[in-house]
């Protein structure tokens, strides 16, 4: 290995790592200059099979991918692999809420409308962007696009993958729209009936995966939203109240944010602004 420069070498092992094959061909022929490596570490990726990643042929079946889960994979990719992520997360007791959540289903059982805990969280969530501004926001090369109007995409899960329909200007609705409202969107999103501007844009998304048990999560950014809430489950949990344990059903929520659009200050401001509309709800109905 004496004389040798292994920022010449081009791997050929695992992953591009350079193997012992590797530098005993650089001695015979000497190492590659550093000009072609810096130009072979610029390519992309290259996809191994899952053969020669150690899966014997025959032993799966492979399901092709349609063209959502291609788009969602491409999605998720760019904006794990571009955008600087960063969670804030914050328990909430919902008592409340859910004493609320059942007088107002009382109200409304003649118009046969039912308000889930989800919808109140999109208003909570619409409601606390009007007071938090900067954190509906969005970036762009140009700089950094404030919204006028808090249009919530909302995680849908469906057939082959997972679609965001939009409750525009959630913030102007009452929880009685913004029910029916869901339900309508989610049924043509399961059916594939949305129209592209139904389930395209918005300017923050929620993703609720509190009814499957799932205590806490972290989501991947939905761009072009500078941020996306995750829901977990409502469970009886400790908490100390003045000095003395209690009982209480709480939640965690976690704030994921882009950190060139929103950072921490910012989001901690929308939480702060989020978590007494949910322990309070009567403040999202005044």
């Amino acid at each position: 290995m004496a004389g040798l420069d292994l920022k010449g070498i081009t791997g050929s092992g695992p992953h591009g790592r350079i193997i012992k094959r590797d530098i005993e061909e650089a001695q015979k022929g000497g190492a590659k200059a550093p000009v072609a490596a810096a130009a072979s570490t610029a390519e992309p990726r290259k996809v191994q099979s899952l053969e020669q990643m150690g899966i014997p042929a025959g032993s799966y079946d492979l399901v092709p991918l349609d063209g959502m889960r291609k788009v969602i994979a491409r999605r998720m990719t760019e904006s794990f692999r571009d955008i600087p992520h960063f969670p804030l997360t914050v328990d909430i007791e919902l008592d409340a809420l859910l004493a609320a959540r059942g007088k107002i289903n009382t109200a409304l059982e003649s118009r046969g409308i039912k308000v889930s805990v989800n919808d109140m969280i999109i208003k909570a969530v619409a409601l606390a962007l009007k007071q938090v501004p900067e954190a509906n926001a969005s970036y762009t090369p140009e700089g950094i696009a404030m919204h006028h109007n808090a249009d919530i995409a909302v995680a849908v899960a469906i057939d082959g993958g997972l679609i965001t329909p939009i409750v525009r200007k959630a913030e102007t609705k009452s929880l009685a729209e913004i029910s029916k409202e869901m339900k309508d969107l989610a049924q043509r999103a399961r059916d594939r009936k949305l129209k592209p501007e139904e389930f395209q844009g918005g300017t923050f998304s929620v993703s609720n995966l509190g009814m499957f048990g799932i205590k806490t999560f972290t989501s991947i950014l939905n761009e072009p939203q500078g941020c996306i809430m995750s829901v977990g489950a409502g469970e009886q949990r400790a908490v100390v109240r003045n000095g003395q344990l209690a009982v209480a059903t709480v939640m965690s929520v976690t704030l994921t944010c882009d950190h060139r659009v929103v950072d921490g200050s910012i989001g901690a401001k929308f939480i702060s602004a989020f978590k007494p509309l949910i322990e309070d709800p009567i403040k999202m109905l005044a």
